[in-house]
């Protein structure tokens, strides 16, 4: 096996999720989720992540589909397609899988994961995270990571336009 082909199978469908959930439970892995749009993947992003995957055995991002972006972003974003975007966040070693959604909120993936830790930036409040309702009904954590500061897609948008 290829590890382009290791990569690609980290990228599951919704169709999948049921059968690949009951494997890691099984085996009794602790499920992290975490979404985004992770549009130009940077150290921000790395770090955030790698900081989520220490919260568990398994992460489990959810990536914004690039209609779900444009609606959330504006019509200039994403910069990189989903597929592009999907296969550099799988290339990344801890994270354990990359599945899309549509909708402008991760609750409907999050309910179908039911993950044990549920992660998000710290500029949310762990309450007012979406998924948070189905995480503390079933006894998971919520938990927040500071953003490591200087980094963001915007902000590496705005120095490229500026040309700084």
């Amino acid at each position: 096996m290829t590890q382009n082909d290791i990569i690609s199978q980290k990228i599951i469908t919704p169709e999948q999720l049921p059968e690949t959930l009951e494997n890691w439970r099984l085996h009794k892995k602790r499920i992290v989720f975490t979404n985004g749009c992770f549009d130009i993947l940077h150290l921000g992003h790395v770090d955030y992540l790698s900081k989520a995957a220490d919260q568990g055995d398994i992460l489990v991002a959810g990536l914004n589909t690039d209609a779900s972006v444009q609606r959330i972003k504006g019509p200039d974003r994403p910069v990189n397609n989903q597929n592009a975007r999907a296969r550099l966040m799988a290339s990344l070693f801890f994270v354990s899988a990359v599945v899309f959604f549509d909708e402008d909120t991760p609750w409907n993936l999050i309910n179908a994961i039911q993950p044990d830790v549920l992660v998000k930036g710290s500029d949310y409040k762990a309450e007012d995270i979406v998924g948070y309702d189905i995480v503390k009904a079933r006894g998971g954590e919520v938990v927040t990571i500071d953003f490591l500061e200087g980094y963001s897609t915007t902000g590496i948008l705005q120095k490229l336009l500026s040309g700084k």
